[in-house]
């Protein structure tokens, strides 16, 4: 028998106990031993639930339970959850997670305590929710040489930068309706400004360079609270939308790069397709060429999911190792200065800026000007070249009188 420990019992937890008791001969079958859930820990009294007598509000009832072999992590956030997790690795007890602030912030020790204690940190959940990539990435595309991960990561800003373009309204009344849908939190400003976007792309990038660690502190990131509906307007001139992305690029002869900003995506590229509370993740590799995960990259079950594929794991690689590499903290700097990276983008300028005045400020790089989308604007293409930086793309912005905006294109 495995017998599993739930730290927590918000939406993912008690998906995760449903999942669990809705498919337990099927996951005995996969195992070849039963598999139950032994006790969740919460704070909270849950009289109706019908794991009701599975409930403890000690942590020694799981911690000095030697039967209990795996504990899944979903309390979320970086204080409790890091306590606990650490105690349970202390222990000897695998755990699997999808908390992505906490992966993101302590990967590195959590992985090397799971390692040195002979158990197994895994959080394929933290992520894309049900969407794999995290054991895609370790196991289906370890042939390849990965260059380049890129997607649409945060089902919030996903579904407000939808309702912005398909029903035309502004950011504040797109994001009140994710509130009121429940796909927004009352503070939403993890998903708003690009954090949660961000822990996930350096969940990714640590995995592509083979565990060393990429902070995710050190990722530039903008969010989507400055995207307005001429911004949409222009995107829709282009054939593109406005999509928050999440790109870490690993370029053979060149310097690593990391951004979270919204992007114009042109209806030609895959990762359009994604709209609402969906996700999608590009992967390239040099063998396999482009690969898209698409998918519900939040919910209940959808989550759920994927924690319990990671228990199974967990249960199948007892005292062996399991397939992800544990991440290290690297010599050298793992990521160039983001003012160093290439750039493509739409400037927003007034409608009696000179081209002249564009030419000087990007020193030439430009190949189109705009006229007619917005009233009293003008817009040009810059960066199509291939030259343009981060850096100066900025000096260019200071030294164009007419600027209003600017928004990058994929």
């Amino acid at each position: 028998m495995i017998h599993v420990a739930i730290l927590g019992f918000g939406v993912v937890g008690s998906g995760v106990a449903e999942v669990i008791a809705m498919n337990e001969k099927q996951l005995e079958r996969h195992l070849g031993i039963p598999i139950q859930v032994k006790k969740i820990l919460d704070v909270r009294d849950f009289p109706d639930s019908p794991f009701a007598s599975l409930f403890t509000k000690d942590a020694d009832d799981i911690f000095e339970d030697s039967e209990i072999t795996v504990v899944a992590e979903t309390i979320g956030g970086a204080t409790i959850a890091y306590e606990l997790t650490k105690r349970a690795l202390s222990k000897g007890k695998s755990v699997v997670t999808s908390n992505k602030e906490l992966v993101a912030k302590h990967g590195v020790e959590l992985m090397q305590l799971a390692s040195k204690n002979h158990c197994i940190y895994l959080f394929e959940a933290s992520v894309g929710g049900g969407i794999p990539i995290i054991r895609p990435l370790h196991r289906c595309l370890a042939a390849n040489r990965i260059s380049k991960v890129a997607g649409i990561v945060n089902g919030t800003t996903n579904y407000i930068l939808t309702q912005m373009t398909e029903s035309g309204e502004d950011f504040n009344s797109a994001l009140a309706a994710a509130q009121m849908k429940g796909y927004a939190e009352k503070n939403p400003s993890a998903d708003i400004d690009g954090t949660d976007a961000r822990r996930k792309i350096s969940i990714l990038a640590s995995i592509v360079l083979n565990g060393a660690y990429v902070d995710s502190d050190l990722i530039y990131s903008e969010g989507i609270a400055q995207v307005t509906q001429q911004d949409i307007s222009y995107a829709r001139y282009m054939d593109g939308k406005i999509k928050l992305l999440a790109i870490f690029l690993h370029p053979e002869d060149g310097q690593n790069s990391a951004i979270v900003a919204p992007h114009i995506v042109s209806t030609d590229e895959p990762l359009s397709v994604a709209n609402g509370v969906f996700n999608a993740i590009s992967v390239r590799g040099n063998a396999l060429g482009d690969a898209m995960f698409y998918g519900q990259g939040a919910g209940k079950l959808a989550t759920a999911s994927a924690v319990v594929g990671d228990i199974l794991d967990a249960a199948l690689h007892k005292d062996r190792a399991a397939h992800i590499t544990t991440w290290f903290y690297a010599d050298e700097p793992v990521l160039a200065p983001h003012k160093k990276s290439k750039v493509k983008a739409l400037l927003r300028v007034s409608v009696d800026t000179k081209d002249s005045e564009i030419n000087v400020a990007v020193r030439g790089g430009f190949s189109d000007r705009i006229d007619g989308v917005v009233p009293d604007e003008a817009a040009y293409l810059i960066g199509v070249d291939g030259t343009l930086t981060e850096e100066m793309l900025d000096k260019a912005i200071r030294m164009i009188p007419g600027f209003i905006s600017r928004i990058r294109i994929y």
